[in-house]
């Protein structure tokens, strides 16, 4: 167009506002928000997997704050590989696959661990129900634990301990036998015999 510079038109002094969350969810699917992924020294600087034995240790609360981390970190691995294959970015992927071996592997840590748990809370609960002193139903005291002498007043007849004693003796309290009151006419005294036949030299 043959027109003077000064007569060109000039775009209207507009900025859109948008307004943007500083603290949103999506920032967490990078390391920073000036920083899309990390670089191949960064990416190769983390540490060793958690270990099953080490979890056992570990609360619930402490479990479950530990996955969602391992899950955030995944997430941020993921988001880092994608945004370097777009790019054509060649270095760095090895380092950031090692990063996220070890993420996994803390991962499946952390399900063997509560695997366990379970297992272990299943066997306790079917003993809990042959045991006639736990009651699963009240979950504020399941456990009443009977009294001793009722048990031993309850006891039906003829288990009676002193029915396994052998006459003549009778046992007041455990471990200790004491002698009976006998008659002395129930006693049937044997002469001993002591005729020169049954004595041997």
């Amino acid at each position: 167009m043959n027109i003077d510079k000064s007569e060109t038109p000039k775009p209207a002094d507009y900025k859109p506002e948008i307004q943007v969350d500083p603290n949103h969810g999506l920032y967490d699917f990078f390391y920073a928000k000036d920083k899309l992924m990390l670089t191949p020294e960064e990416s190769a600087e983390h540490g060793r997997a958690w270990t099953v034995e080490e979890l056992r240790h570990k609360s619930w609360e402490d479990l479950h704050k530990l996955w969602w981390v391992c899950v955030k970190e995944q997430n941020r691995i993921a988001t880092a590989l994608k945004e370097s294959g777009r790019l054509d970015f060649v270095d760095g992927r090895e380092e950031a696959d090692a990063r996220r071996t070890e993420v996994q592997r803390t991962m499946s840590g952390i399900r063997h661990a509560l695997t366990e748990r379970w297992y272990l809370w299943e066997d306790a609960r079917k003993v809990a129900e042959t045991d006639p002193e736990i009651d699963l139903s009240n979950a504020r005291s399941p456990f009443t634990p009977k009294d001793y002498l009722e048990d031993h007043e309850s006891a039906p007849e003829g288990n009676n301990e002193d029915d396994h004693v052998p006459p003549g003796f009778m046992t007041e309290e455990p471990g200790v036998t004491k002698p009976r009151d006998i008659e002395p006419s129930t006693i049937s005294p044997k002469p001993l015999e002591t005729s020169p036949s049954s004595v041997k030299p």
